[in-house]
C-alpha cells in the first residue's frame, strides 16, 4: 500500500510539472478560425504513420493545403531539399512567444543558409486577420525576416504534424526525418548545436563555428497570462472580463467600472460590441482597465486610424516605462492603432501596475494582451 501511495504522488508531481510547462507556451485555443479549421485530418493522421530510421526517428509529414507562399515558389514540398536540414518553425505573426524567437531563426538563416540549413516558417493563424497574405508580408519584413513563410491558414500542415503549440520548431535531416523538436521559447543553444549536429551529418565543416550570441528574451519570471478578448477565444479558456455584465456573445452592451479592480482581469467602460475574436469599442472615450504584473505589456489590436491614451496608475506613462510604439505629445502618450498586429504598450520594470487605455479617436478592436 506504501509503494501504491508513492507511486501516485510521484505521478501527482509528474503531471503538475507537465502543466506548469506547457502554460508557460503558447497552446492553440479550442476555438476554430473557421469550419474548414481541419478538413485535412484523414490524410494528415495517413501522413504522420511511423516510417523510421535506426528504429526511432520518424519521416517528416508534407507540407499540405497552403493557401500562400512568400519567399519562396508556389507548390514548395519538404522532400525538395533532401540532402539539406530543414528546420520547420510554426509561428503566428501577432504571438508574442514567436516574435521572442524571430531573432534566433533570422541569425540561424544568414550563418547556415549557405551551409545547408533551409528553414520554412509555416505561418498557421491564431486570429481571423493573420490569414492575409499582405498582414504576413508585412509582418516578415517588420521582423527581416527572408526565409520562405508558407501559409497554412486551414491548419492542414499543422494537423499533419499533430502539432498544438505556437510557437514549434522541427528540424528535419537530409533523409527526411525527424530528428528534434522544440516547443515554445527558450532552448536556444541546445536547437543550434542540434543544427550543427545534423549539416555536420552532410560533410559541413562546423569546427570553431560557435552559437549565435543573442539574448534569450524568455521570461523568467511570473506574469499575468495571456488574456483573449474575444468570447470564442476567452471563455473556452476560463477567462472572462470582470464587469459585472462579462463577455456576451455578439452583444454590445454599455459597461461601467466597479468599484474595485481584481489583477489579472480585463474590465472595460463604454459601448462595446462583442465579437468571435475581439472585442469592439464603439465610441470615442471607451477605455480598458487592466492591473497586471510583468516587465512588459503588449495588446493584439486592430482598425485603421485609430488612437489610444496610454495610462499607469492613473498619470499618462513616463518616456522610460513606455513600449517601443508609445508616441508622445508632451507628457501625453498615446498609440495609434494604424495596421493589425502586436503594439508594445510598456517597457519597465517587474512590477504590478494598473494599466488604462482610452479611445482618444475613433473606435478600435483588441484580440488579446500579452506579456513578457
Amino acid at each position: 500500500m506504501k509503494k501504491q501511495t508513492l507511486i501516485l504522488i510521484v505521478l501527482a508531481i509528474l503531471i503538475i510539472g507537465a502543466i506548469y510547462y506547457f502554460e508557460s507556451t503558447k497552446v492553440k485555443p479550442t476555438s476554430k478560425i473557421g469550419e474548414d479549421f481541419i478538413q485535412n485530418e484523414a490524410q494528415a493522421i495517413e501522413q504522420t504513420q511511423p516510417l523510421l530510421k535506426d528504429g526511432k526517428y520518424q519521416l517528416a509529414p508534407e507540407l499540405t493545403g497552403i493557401t500562400g507562399y512568400i519567399y519562396t515558389e508556389e507548390g514548395v514540398q519538404i522532400k525538395d531539399f533532401r540532402g539539406k536540414v530543414v528546420l520547420i518553425d510554426f509561428w503566428t505573426y501577432s504571438c508574442i512567444n514567436c516574435i521572442r524567437t524571430l531573432p534566433h531563426l533570422v541569425a540561424w538563416d544568414h550563418k547556415y543558409k549557405d551551409k545547408g540549413l533551409v528553414i520554412i516558417g509555416v505561418h498557421t493563424p491564431e486570429f481571423e486577420f493573420e490569414i492575409d497574405t499582405e498582414n504576413v508580408r508585412m509582418a516578415a519584413e517588420k521582423y527581416d525576416i527572408e526565409y520562405p513563410i508558407v501559409q497554412d491558414n486551414n491548419y492542414a500542415t499543422w494537423s499533419a504534424f499533430r502539432n498544438r503549440y505556437w510557437p514549434r520548431k522541427y528540424l528535419i535531416d537530409a533523409d527526411g526525418y525527424i530528428r528534434y523538436d522544440h516547443i515554445g521559447e527558450g532552448g536556444y543553444e541546445e536547437t543550434e548545436l542540434k543544427i550543427q549536429e545534423l549539416l555536420a551529418e552532410i560533410n559541413v565543416n562546423i569546427e570553431e563555428m560557435g552559437t549565435t550570441a543573442i539574448p534569450d528574451a524568455t521570461p523568467t519570471k511570473p506574469t499575468t497570462p495571456e488574456l483573449y478578448a474575444g468570447y470564442a477565444f476567452a471563455l473556452n479558456r476560463g477567462q472572462n472580463i470582470g464587469n459585472k455584465e462579462g463577455l456576451q456573445v455578439d452583444q454590445t452592451i454599455d459597461y461601467s467600472l466597479p468599484e474595485t479592480i481584481e489583477p489579472n482581469v480585463i474590465y472595460l467602460d463604454g459601448l462595446w460590441k462583442n465579437n468571435k475574436d475581439n472585442l469592439e469599442a464603439k465610441e470615442v472615450g471607451t477605455s480598458i482597465l487592466l492591473n497586471y504584473i510583468a516587465n512588459d505589456v503588449n495588446i493584439v489590436a486592430m482598425d485603421g486610424d485609430a488612437e489610444l491614451e496610454v495610462f499607469i496608475d492613473g498619470s499618462y506613462i513616463t518616456s522610460e516605462a513606455a513600449g517601443t510604439d508609445v508616441e508622445f505629445d508632451g507628457e501625453r502618450a498615446f498609440i495609434e492603432i494604424n495596421e493589425p498586429r502586436l503594439y508594445n504598450l510598456v517597457d519597465s520594470s517587474y512590477e504590478r501596475h494598473t494599466l488604462k487605455l482610452k479611445a482618444s479617436k475613433s473606435g478600435f478592436s483588441f484580440h488579446a494582451f500579452t506579456f513578457g
